[in-house]
């Protein structure tokens, strides 16, 4: 235990389909799944977590791939990491702890996983919020130069022959500080205990291997699916919540509401004073929205 959580989030792991997920749960009340994005672990969430628990069950996941939940190998076609996969995990882990309806938060990669995961299984996800992200298939479908270099991992990531993860694992620390780094603008400063669990978690090369297989799959498989729902007319039916970052690439860059509410039928959201990190660089702000917006959440306890 690093500390950051309080005693009260008990650890426990989930088999998944013979892959082990990592899971901290705590409080009382209407369930809400917490889900956490790239380079990080459920730790991102250490500010917000304890407060939501005072009126929900929340429960704390790291993603296949990333903390210390497993990194299964991967395939040639990316499938082991694309995001049906890795939503079907936390359907797992939230159907394990008893609960078939709840309400999902992911920031960065974790509201890529959400999406999905409200989108495949519409019944169990009774809202969802996306901090700092437009949908994946908007994202690629619209790139063009500024996105080429305000998000470069994406292309860097995907690279072929082991390369990224060849340059990560040379100085994982580097990577991990210089990325978060140069995403943050004022506010609440990254705790050191928290970057030190990062660095930890990412030091492994299981995790820089299946972090890159995360992306690969985003610009294939996920891709497809995409455009299957697309093409189906499939949207998102439940609440969602939009928060980003007004100094991030996605709050400089997007019309963040229109673009989502091309994707679902009910849509509300804001901009936070902060870059892209938005639970760990303006905790108070999003833990206010985020419990306005779960009020209005029928999931049942």
């Amino acid at each position: 235990m690093n500390g950051l959580l309080p005693a009260g989030f008990a650890r426990r792991t989930v088999d998944a389909d013979g892959v082990r997920i990592n899971v901290r749960t705590a409080g009382d009340g209407p369930p809400v799944l917490l889900l956490h994005g790239y380079p990080q672990t459920h730790l991102i969430w250490h500010h917000v977590a304890p407060r939501l628990a005072e009126t929900h069950t929340v429960v704390l996941t790291d993603l296949r791939g990333y903390g210390d939940s497993d990194k299964p190998p991967s395939d040639a076609g990316h499938g082991p990491y694309a995001k049906r996969v890795m939503a079907r995990d936390q359907l797992t882990v939230m159907r394990t702890l008893g609960f078939e309806r709840f309400a999902v938060v992911g920031h960065d990669r974790g509201g890529r996983v959400g999406h999905r995961l409200a989108l495949d299984h519409p019944d169990a996800v009774s809202a969802l919020a996306v901090l700092d992200i437009v949908p994946t298939r908007h994202a690629y479908r619209h790139a063009d130069a500024a996105f080429a270099g305000g998000y470069y991992h994406w292309f860097f990531l995907t690279a072929g022959n082991g390369i990224p993860e060849h340059l990560i694992g040379g100085d994982p620390e580097f990577w991990i500080r210089a990325r978060m780094e140069a995403r943050h603008h004022g506010g609440t400063p990254f705790d050191p205990v928290a970057m030190a669990e990062y660095v930890r978690c990412f030091s492994d090369p299981a995790a820089i291997h299946a972090s890159c297989e995360d992306y690969r799959a985003a610009a294939s498989v996920d891709l497809a699916h995409d455009d299957d729902d697309a093409d189906a007319g499939r949207r998102l039916n439940c609440p969602v919540l939009a928060l980003w970052g007004g100094h991030s690439f996605v709050g400089r860059h997007y019309d963040v509401l229109a673009t989502w509410r091309a994707y679902a039928d009910d849509v509300r959201g804001e901009a936070l004073e902060c870059d892209h990190y938005l639970p760990e660089e303006a905790p108070d702000r999003t833990t206010a929205l985020l419990r306005e917006f779960l009020r209005q959440d029928p999931a049942p306890r």
